[in-house]
């Protein structure tokens, strides 16, 4: 008698969506958190230098409580409050470790571990493999004017490297992010896009534009991008209907994988024999 093998599928890595830059990857077994934003809808947070406010505008999907065990927290920068909001820094307690940049480890302290760009951690999963950590440059607006230091990630197992997942933090399109696409190929890549506005800045944007979010898509040829930090704030100037426009008059719609909130969605799929 002929036994048949049939190709079935599993997702290797999800994504739940939180809310703005916040969402939960599940990778090889490892619980990741972006940049934790859990206020509510309506809080105000004034920008340090008092000449403008960041204004939220959509609750979180879940509540930090709601996510279970966190083993590290990725994020990209403390210093601004759409990124880490009052009830965000609550949730860093909660986690096993927090990787952010040499700056921001310094201000929080504690489980804090401070990282540049290519520096890496690496970190146990729970069937004895490894997934290391990479800090990724970013640069959070125009040349010469922006928001202060930024890191980017990518996540890779180290049995599998090539199922890499980009989370590019705050930043814009620069050499910075296509040395990022040199180094590594990566099957997703989760995109704070929005290009958000603030007045500090003038009217340069300091997070992707649709179109840069374009540029990054042809840069990894082979990722599926996932939208993230272009809604939920009052200064993104755009969102998903522009982001998705972008895409499609470029020929890359199919590339685009939107989270629903709260609801986990696959980013690499694997086959295996049954």
């Amino acid at each position: 008698m002929t036994t048949t093998h049939i190709a079935t599928s599993r997702d290797t890595a999800t994504l739940t969506y939180v809310g703005g830059p916040t969402a939960l990857i599940e990778l090889r077994g490892l619980r990741f958190l972006t940049d934790p934003t859990f206020d509510s809808a309506g809080a105000r947070h004034p920008g340090a230098t008092g000449t403008y406010v960041l204004e939220k505008t959509m609750g979180p999907a879940l509540d930090g409580r709601e996510l279970g065990h966190v083993d590290a927290v990725l994020l990209s920068h403390d210093h601004h409050a759409d990124n880490l909001d009052g009830a965000g820094r609550a949730m860093l307690r909660r986690a096993d470790r927090v990787l952010t940049t040499a700056a921001g480890a310094e201000r929080l302290g504690g489980h804090s571990i401070g990282m540049r760009p290519w520096d890496t951690v690496v970190l146990p999963t729970p069937d004895g493999r490894e997934i290391r950590v990479t800090a990724t440059p970013a640069r959070h607006g125009p040349e010469g004017g922006d928001r202060g230091p930024v890191v980017g990630f990518v996540l890779q197992p180290v049995h599998a490297p090539d199922e890499g997942i980009y989370v590019t933090g705050d930043t814009v399109w620069y050499e910075g992010i296509a040395e990022v696409a040199r180094r590594f190929a990566v099957r997703a890549i989760v995109a704070f896009l929005g290009a958000a506005r603030v007045a500090a800045v003038g009217p340069s944007h300091i997070t992707l534009t649709a179109e840069e979010g374009v540029e990054l898509a042809r840069a990894f040829p082979t990722a599926t991008v996932v939208p993230l930090h272009f809604e939920g704030w009052a200064h993104f100037t755009e969102g998903r209907s522009e982001i998705a426009a972008a895409f499609a008059s470029a020929g890359l719609e199919h590339r685009l994988r939107w989270p629903e909130p709260g609801r986990p969605v696959g980013l690499i799929t694997e086959l295996y024999g049954e």
